[in-house]
């Protein structure tokens, strides 16, 4: 028995920076075997980032902000702006991570969608686990998490380890750190996400404790947007670096001493590359951060401050990469590859 891959049309709904890194290797791989079309929306990094993999994309709609209200509005006009758009484009196939637009719009276009999440603590699994025809979670989630969400047993397809592992399962230690090139320590920090809808814990928490390292730390300060980019560009937090665009993560993690992250997907990034990281997540933790923190590769420290700090970065040292996970990310990418395929119906028995 011999499988033979038939072409089809892929459509990829990118709604927020991480995802952008998720799928742009699988996009490069598929590209040119079959046609990937991407549809984005801006907000936070996502635009810039897409333009940094030199993807090719299509603005569909716009982020509504903090309101309730405001996002179910926008809910609904994205899912007809985005219907409109495709409708004429004859796409085989839908593939989304965290995007609750893509399985409804799939539905309504007629074709069959897969839908990728993390976060159980996200109200949009719901109608994204109703429309969705495959639904694939990390292995570390609780099905009966998962099925309350709407979802149906015989959807669910777990894969292994943990979603950042999925993307950088291929990354290569540079060979000669910068850490030993500089005098002072140097401390990355990624602030909480203003907007985001899962989002219930403070804003603005991390001012003081810029305020209090900044003088003897280098610390450089990565925004989610423009927004928070202006807040942080007062002149109260001068000598804080705020990087013009973003930097790519081989960057960081190349001249990071620790990571100090408010958010998710950069700081499990750090994690699992071996920075020594400290997550401030404000909000009742994820399963993957438990996860994380259960294998040492992170510490959590809601209530951080100076002398933590201080005393943490002393004490800790990167480590190597996690090669397990990363080996579980090879495994787990190679598994949503192949159910892409299958799903889009282009895989024929010859």
């Amino acid at each position: 028995m011999v499988l033979k891959v038939t072409q089809m049309k892929i459509w990829i709904d990118v709604t927020n920076s991480p995802h952008v890194c998720f799928f742009a290797d699988l996009i490069n791989e598929l590209n040119g075997e079959h046609e990937v079309l991407i549809t984005c929306r801006p907000l936070a990094n996502t635009i810039e980032l897409l333009q940094m993999k030199g993807l090719a994309y299509h603005v569909v709609g716009r982020h509504y902000g903090t309101s309730n209200l405001m996002k179910a509005m926008g809910f609904c006009a994205r899912i007809w702006q985005l219907f409109t758009f495709l409708r004429d484009k004859n796409i085989n196939v839908a593939i989304s991570h965290s995007s609750f637009y893509s399985p409804v719009v799939a539905g309504l276009l007629g074709v069959r969608s897969i839908y990728l999440n993390d976060n159980e603590h996200a109200a949009g699994n719901r109608i994204s686990f109703l429309f969705a025809n495959k639904i694939m979670v990390p292995e570390y989630l609780h099905m009966d998490e998962i099925r309350r969400q709407w979802a149906r047993r015989e959807k669910i397809t777990s894969y292994p380890g943990v979603k950042e592992a999925v993307y950088l399962w291929g990354y290569k230690r540079p060979g000669q750190s910068k850490q030993s090139e500089r005098t002072a320590k140097q401390i990355f920090i990624r602030p909480e996400p203003w907007t985001a809808q899962y989002y219930r814990g403070k804003k603005n928490f991390i001012d003081k404790l810029l305020l209090d390292l900044k003088d003897d730390f280098k610390i450089v300060l990565l925004p989610r947007g423009q927004k928070q980019k202006q807040y942080y560009q007062h002149r109260k937090f001068s000598g804080i670096v705020i990087p013009e665009t973003s930097m790519p993560l081989t960057e960081i993690v190349e001249n990071c001493d620790l990571f100090i992250g408010a958010g998710g997907t950069m700081t499990r990034e750090a994690a699992l590359l071996g920075v020594a990281t400290i997550s401030i997540y404000q909000d009742k933790l994820l399963e993957v951060d438990r996860y994380l923190i259960k294998k040492q590769c992170m510490t959590h420290k809601p209530d951080i401050d100076a002398e933590f700090v201080k005393q943490f970065i002393q004490t800790n040292r990167r480590r190597a990469p996690d090669q397990a996970l990363l080996v579980k990310g090879r495994e787990a990418y190679r598994l949503i590859k192949r159910t892409l395929l299958e799903i889009g119906n282009c895989l024929e028995t010859i």
